[in-house]
């Protein structure tokens, strides 16, 4: 997999797009960065293009839209094919799934549900797929923040 080199302005595009991507329009980052919305325009589709930007997705409370439970299972995956992390992920009540570089616990997997029996359907799930769930943990609440890498100075200047 190549690296897609990123210059400030490209940072900046990405930094304003994790405050909130669905509100940030291209002359709105154009002002802030100092250049064209036309610019911001093109580096936004270079930057899906090369893969850089993968995709936009809302962050959903999942409680506010019926779902109470939302819980973390910590499994074991035995010797994983190439897209099993893939397959997971679309089964269903499974939002999220972080496969890790670890030999055992080596897949964290988030589901949402509206009750227990709804959890346990999908714990029988991924046991059915050949995991092994270690632990699993109710998610009380989750943060986010961008990335500073890419520079909360870069507008301010």
């Amino acid at each position: 997999m190549d690296t897609y080199e990123l210059d400030e302005v490209d940072h900046g595009i990405l930094y304003y797009l994790q405050q909130d991507a669905r509100n940030s329009t291209s002359t709105e980052m154009a002002e802030e960065l100092d250049i064209t919305a036309s610019t911001v325009r093109n580096r936004l589709a270079r930057l899906e293009d090369e893969g850089v930007i993968e995709k936009y997705v809302p962050q959903i409370d999942y409680e506010r839209a019926g779902f109470q439970l939302r819980v973390l299972f910590t499994c074991t995956a035995p010797d994983q094919p190439e897209n099993f992390g893939q397959d997971v992920l679309e089964q269903e009540g499974v939002v999220a799934v972080r496969e890790l570089l670890a030999g055992t616990e080596n897949l964290h997997v988030e589901a949402v549900g509206t009750d227990t029996d709804h959890l346990t359907e999908i714990a029988d799930s991924l046991r059915e797929m050949g995991l092994e769930i270690v632990r699993s943990d109710v998610l009380k609440s989750q943060l986010h923040q961008p990335f500073n890498h890419f520079g909360t100075s870069v507008g301010d200047e």
